[in-house]
């Protein structure tokens, strides 16, 4: 963009600056796919990102708590309206289970791409289980940014393949001294 001068607008929103920021290769290739509440600050840990990770990581705690807090009195609700022991039970186990599989789902999350027509079948019973998601984000973010590590992975090789692609040979191959 340019103002009515005819000047390049050189701002911080600019495409020539942010790919300083977020790690790209100067002169195009591959752009760092942005993680939720990290944006591209996980490629060289910077711009806050040791605060983020600490943040990340107390709020999925503090909601994981007071998730808990409202079960607890979800709980009390169905004690109160006295539907006997087993449906008490019933609604316990199923918190239990739906929150170990949305862990292990969120979990596996964070290392490969999840099956879009699974995760859509497996909407309610993660919706269920949310506290277990908000004790993945929690454990994950005591190492890493959650997914940073399969980002990483995905990015790496597209800057060794936009490399390769962009990588010149010099002269001509069929003129090369042959050894013997």
């Amino acid at each position: 963009m340019s103002d009515e001068t005819g000047t390049p607008d050189t701002s911080a929103g600019s495409a020539g600056h942010a790919a300083e920021d977020d790690g790209a290769p100067q002169g195009g290739g591959p752009r760092p796919e942005p993680l939720r509440f990290f944006g591209t600050s996980w490629v060289n840990h910077d711009h806050g990102y040791a605060a983020r990770r600490a943040g990340v990581a107390v709020g999925s705690l503090a909601a994981a708590a007071a998730s808990c807090l409202v079960l607890r009195f979800a709980f009390d609700g169905i004690r109160i309206a006295d539907t006997g022991s087993f449906v008490t039970v019933l609604v316990v186990v199923m918190f239990a289970i739906c929150s170990a599989l949305a862990f292990r789902n969120t979990w596996e999350g964070f290392g490969k791409r999840h099956d879009p027509q699974r995760q859509a079948g497996l909407r309610g019973l993660l919706a269920i289980g949310f506290v277990g998601s908000l004790l993945a984000y929690f454990f994950r973010a005591l190492t890493e940014a959650p997914g940073e590590k399969l980002h990483r992975e995905e990015y790496e090789k597209a800057r060794e393949a936009h490399t390769r692609r962009t990588t010149r040979r010099t002269g001509n191959p069929s003129k090369r001294k042959r050894r013997r």
